[in-house]
């Protein structure tokens, strides 16, 4: 063998090993140490709208997706949520369309819809002794409750309105805005005669002696109920959080669809838990006096359909009847607002 030929052999034979021992330096190190996500907080709505988050909640398949949430708030209504959403500390919400739109058009909130939740899951519930037909609202003595202007049912009263020619004036001059518990309540207590709710609380309006004269299915065909959003930073900085909320949502999506009994038993624990806790006081004491049975809740979440999927079509049509009523300041192309890149 020529002079240097053996200690250039056995520099190649030792490459090998010496490649493997560099490749090996950064894990000895901790230099490639998976990197844990950060927290997230998050709002949700306090109905069956946001089934898919009680579930993934009671589940535990937040955690196991590495998904750590520093928050998990409750709110009454979609556009108390919407509110909430300003707040930095919130960047993942469970909450109806039209208050989504309303944080994102008039907040000036900067979210994106990534993915659906459900669609329907509204209806109109009446006093059957007093309403017959729905000219009956027109009645001056019928007294009716609503969640105040902009919310999704609000928007569905106009809704109703346009599509039956109800006369608005004799409507809308004697709207009684006031929350879905106090709504429900009012109800059994003979203070109102007509409802717009939403689920679960339209139903629970049921166990009262009331009638669902109207869903949302009858009032606004393909109509999208709730939603999934996230601030466009996170989706900027941490797509791979925003990829595992969205596998999350649709993992507890098709369960429930899958064991509607054992989902409706998972929603009444998750919301007795979160009235307890989470609710401002008041809130909870008038959430209190209404119980929420399993039995309730099977019957409104099989008045929703839960499913991720979304169409842009449908929210372009929600932004312009918005925008219509003069509850956005201007109108905006769908595409602003969604990302339906973590859903395909």
């Amino acid at each position: 063998m020529p002079a240097g030929g053996k200690e250039f052999f056995m520099v190649k034979r030792l490459l090998p090993t010496l490649f493997l021992a560099i490749c090996l330096i950064p894990l000895l190190t901790g230099g490639c140490t998976k990197q844990e996500d950060p927290p997230i907080g998050m709002a949700v709505e306090f109905m069956d709208h946001a089934a898919a988050a009680y579930t993934a909640q009671d589940k535990g398949w937040f955690e196991k997706e590495g998904l750590r949430l520093s928050t998990c708030e409750s709110y009454v209504t979609g556009m108390a949520l919407a509110s909430g959403l300003a707040r930095g500390d919130i960047q993942v919400a469970y909450i109806c369309l039209m208050p989504a739109i309303n944080a994102y058009a008039n907040a000036g909130v900067q979210i994106k819809v990534v993915a659906g939740t459900h669609k329907y899951g509204y209806g109109l519930v009446v006093n059957p002794d007093k309403i017959k037909t729905i000219k009956d609202l027109e009645n001056p003595w019928i007294r009716i409750g609503c969640v105040r202007e902009g919310g999704a049912v609000d928007v569905l009263l106009h809704k109703t309105i346009n599509k039956y020619g109800l006369d608005p004036l004799k409507i809308l001059s004697k709207i009684r805005r006031i929350n879905p518990p106090k709504q429900v309540l009012a109800v059994k207590m003979g203070q109102l005669d007509a409802v717009f709710l939403p689920e679960q609380w339209a139903t629970m309006a049921e166990d009262f002696g009331f009638r669902m004269l109207l869903t949302s299915r009858d009032i606004w065909p393909r109509m999208q109920g709730s939603v999934l959003v996230v601030k466009e930073e996170l989706i900027k900085k941490h797509p791979e959080i925003v990829r595992k909320l969205v596998r999350v949502t649709q993992r507890a999506t098709d369960w429930i669809n899958e064991h509607p009994d054992e989902a409706a038993s998972i929603m009444v624990r998750q919301l007795s838990v979160t009235e307890r806790k989470i609710l401002p006081t008041k809130a909870a004491q008038i959430a209190g006096k209404i119980e929420i049975t399993p039995n309730v809740l099977l019957r409104s979440m099989a008045r929703i359909d839960y499913t991720t999927d979304i169409s842009p079509d449908t929210v372009r049509e929600v932004i312009d009847y918005m925008a219509g009523l003069g509850y956005i300041k201007d109108r905006f192309k769908a595409e602003d607002i969604l990302d339906l890149s973590f859903i395909r």
